[in-house]
């Protein structure tokens, strides 16, 4: 039976600075020490690798992955017998598990070496052999085989694995990851979220510094009706694991969901700055684009346009091959195309919006962004030239990821190319065509889950229907969609101050107050005297008060 990580001799995992040699990378005191949060990993290994190995895994759950995997070889240095640690490899190759869409072949390649190198020269227990045969499922026949199917696989192989060895917290938590991550997108009765975060959350309990544990509480609970939950974890993680970029950015996750903007963007600032120092672009790309959208949502524009002009430069520092972070280079190219139509469309730059120049990349979901902000920001000025391209780039991009088996994409950018069309109806008067048309789309969108790339889509279906009911002089219908749309994504400015207006228009002076009120808490950093619609807020605060 395998003892408890709760045992004696568990240790807080620590790294002296870079440049130390690998053989002196774990005696304390040497240099200043970088903390990883406590995980300990049995094995059978020798006692002198067990340190170094232990490291490993704590950065692997906090998908470090390519110092995980430099951690796990030094491992084999340490110990040749310790042949574990190509199970750590083969997860580190696999990457962010909740990165949605198709691994690359060369990375996968990469895996499935690893764990032949691990079954030629098998674990010395029956436990270690069988967290290998476990990960082997992520790789079998990759090249014929779906990843879904071995995605799911993979949980039910450790399932097993958890079961047979009760006390081995370890298994545990793998397996709740593996339950959080092979989820159903379309599944809105979220079961697997919620029986991998009642395991974690129990086993937080009494191991409130695993790293781990407060990573995959985030994970699992990424969807509204269960951010709150995540909650705890997320103030926490920040603090188990400072040295690990990633544990910076994922409590913006959470803080996202529940509209807590200031917290997001403190915990992005941090997260950017050690991804800039660890040379992790990706990750910095990626927490840039949280950190843009919860500047958008609280009116702090300049900030906004501060991030949005460091592109260039963050950009220029990006090696797609370099080694990974939690954030595959899709997350780079991603930040890249959605950070600047963010900017556009949350400020209402229409003709920004319309005049977006798309990048060309390997994942056309990102190019697809572009698109459908151009299609938005043409709409509001009447060019329907303009929409009707950007619908037909939006139905190439779909079809390249319907080819490509990317179906969570693919329906994603079905979804932008429908509410496109739906806007152009609008602006060629056929105003019940647009309206169907947009509810068909937002019920769409309902249907699925945003990936965890994104703090949010970029305009949301709802918001937008709300937006078109204004439009064609409906504010009694278009604040239910409003407020539909703030369940979903509470405290969101433009879902706030069309709730707003919704009222206002309707002759329903208490909510316009109420709204109005909110988003001036929302926006109390914001510029001054900022958009049209804080100081419209302002003035229906004022005259409120002056009756």
């Amino acid at each position: 039976m395998v003892r408890s990580s709760l045992v004696v001799g568990v240790v807080s995992v620590f790294a002296l600075a870079s440049g130390a040699a690998a053989a002196q990378e774990h005696e304390h005191g040497a240099a200043a020490a970088e903390k990883l949060g406590t995980v300990h990993f049995a094995t059978s290994c020798r006692a002198a690798a067990q340190p170094s190995f232990d490291r490993a895994v704590a950065l692997l759950h906090s998908f470090e992955f390519g110092r995980a995997i430099a951690g796990f070889d030094a491992t084999l240095k340490a110990d040749p017998s310790c042949t574990i640690s190509y199970w750590g490899i083969a997860l580190s190759r696999w990457g962010n598990p909740f990165a949605v869409g198709a691994k690359p072949a060369a990375a996968q390649q990469q895996g499935r070496a690893a764990i032949e190198r691990a079954k030629a020269s098998p674990p010395k227990t029956d436990r270690e052999k069988a967290y290998v045969d476990a990960a082997s499922k992520l790789y079998a026949d990759f090249e014929r085989t779906p990843q879904t199917p071995r995605v799911i696989a993979y949980r039910d192989a450790m399932a097993a694995l958890a079961a047979r060895y009760p006390d081995d917290t370890e298994a545990s938590i793998f397996y709740a990851l593996s339950l959080a991550f092979a989820a159903d997108p379309s599944d809105k009765t979220y079961v697997n979220q919620k029986k991998a975060g009642a395991i974690l959350q129990s086993l937080f309990a009494k191991q409130p510094d695993h790293p781990g544990l407060a990573h995959y509480i985030i994970h699992s609970y990424d969807v509204p009706p269960l951010a709150n939950y995540a909650l705890e974890a997320a103030r926490r993680y920040a603090k188990i694991a400072p040295s690990a970029p990633h544990a910076l950015h994922m409590p913006s996750h959470t803080f996202t969901r529940v509209g807590y903007w200031q917290e997001s963007i403190d915990t992005n600032i941090a997260a950017a700055a050690a991804a800039k120092r660890e040379g992790s672009t990706g990750e910095e790309l990626h927490a840039s684009d949280y950190q843009t959208y919860a500047y958008l949502q609280t009116g702090q524009d300049r900030e906004a346009l501060r991030v949005r002009e460091s592109l260039p430069e963050i950009f220029g520092r990006f090696n797609a091959a370099a080694a990974g972070s939690a954030a595959p280079p899709s997350a780079a190219y991603f930040a890249l195309a959605a950070i600047p139509a963010r900017y556009a469309l949350e400020r209402g730059d229409w003709k920004a919006a319309a005049t977006l120049e798309p990048r060309q990349s390997a994942f056309p979901y990102t190019e697809a962004m572009t698109y459908f902000a151009r299609a938005l920001g043409a709409a509001r000025l009447g060019d329907a030239a303009t929409i009707r391209a950007s619908i037909d780039a939006l139905l190439q991009s779909r079809d390249r990821l319907t080819q490509a088996n990317e179906t969570y994409w693919a329906e994603q950018v079905e979804i932008q190319r429908r509410g496109a069309a739906a806007w152009l109806a609008l602006v060629e008067g056929r105003k019940q065509d647009a309206l169907a048309e947009m509810r068909a789309t937002a019920e769409r969108e309902d249907a699925t889950e945003k990936s965890a790339v994104t703090p949010g889509p970029l305009a949301p279906a709802r918001e937008l229907l709300g937006e078109m009911l204004l439009q064609m002089n409906e504010p009694a219908q278009a604040l239910r969609e409003f407020a539909t749309t703030l369940r979903k994504e509470p405290n969101r400015f433009r879902a706030v101050a069309g709730a707003a207006k919704a009222a206002a228009a309707s002759g329903n002076r208490v909510a316009a107050r109420t709204f109005s009120d909110q988003l001036l808490k929302i926006c109390a950093k914001a510029d001054t005297p900022g958009r049209p619609e804080l100081q419209l807020a302002r003035q229906s605060v004022t005259r409120s008060g002056a009756r």
